[in-house]
């Protein structure tokens, strides 16, 4: 799987959102990455609960997912065990299920930049223990 970052949830939802305050600097990122970007199943079932019942967000969000701009990256059963060891490393500043499935997947598919509008936690987090994340947009708005 040939990708520059991984895109988490805030970031689709930014994007999308002409209103969000991230909007203009997530739309500015993204139109400089090589697409497709990285994401999980995770990520897109928080998408699609926080877009609700709006039929034009909804709409909107399908036309994104289905553009070309996004990539799966499949979680094996096998692999769980590592998002849970994830998850409990980062107890004092808990980790969701999507989160982690993005910080495995960095390391799982050699990826260190991640469009996101959650810096506090992805400024956290590491590859592999050691790593940090290249934070996209470059700094908040």
């Amino acid at each position: 799987m040939r990708a520059d970052a991984l895109i988490d949830t805030g970031a689709i939802l930014a994007l999308l959102d002409r209103t969000d305050r991230w909007h203009p600097s997530c739309v500015d990122a993204f139109q400089r990455l090589r697409l497709p970007l990285v994401t999980s199943e995770a990520v897109l079932a928080e998408l699609f609960h926080l877009v609700g019942s709006s039929r034009r967000e909804m709409k909107a969000a399908w036309k994104f997912v289905r553009s070309g701009a996004l990539v799966l990256g499949s979680i094996e059963t096998a692999e769980l065990p590592y998002l849970h060891a994830l998850m409990s490393r980062y107890w004092d500043r808990p980790m969701d299920f999507a989160d982690a499935t993005l910080v495995y997947l960095a390391k799982r598919e050699s990826l260190s930049a991640v469009l996101t509008v959650d810096h506090a936690d992805f400024a956290t987090y590491r590859i592999e223990g050691r790593r940090g994340f290249r934070l996209l947009p470059e700094s908040p708005p």
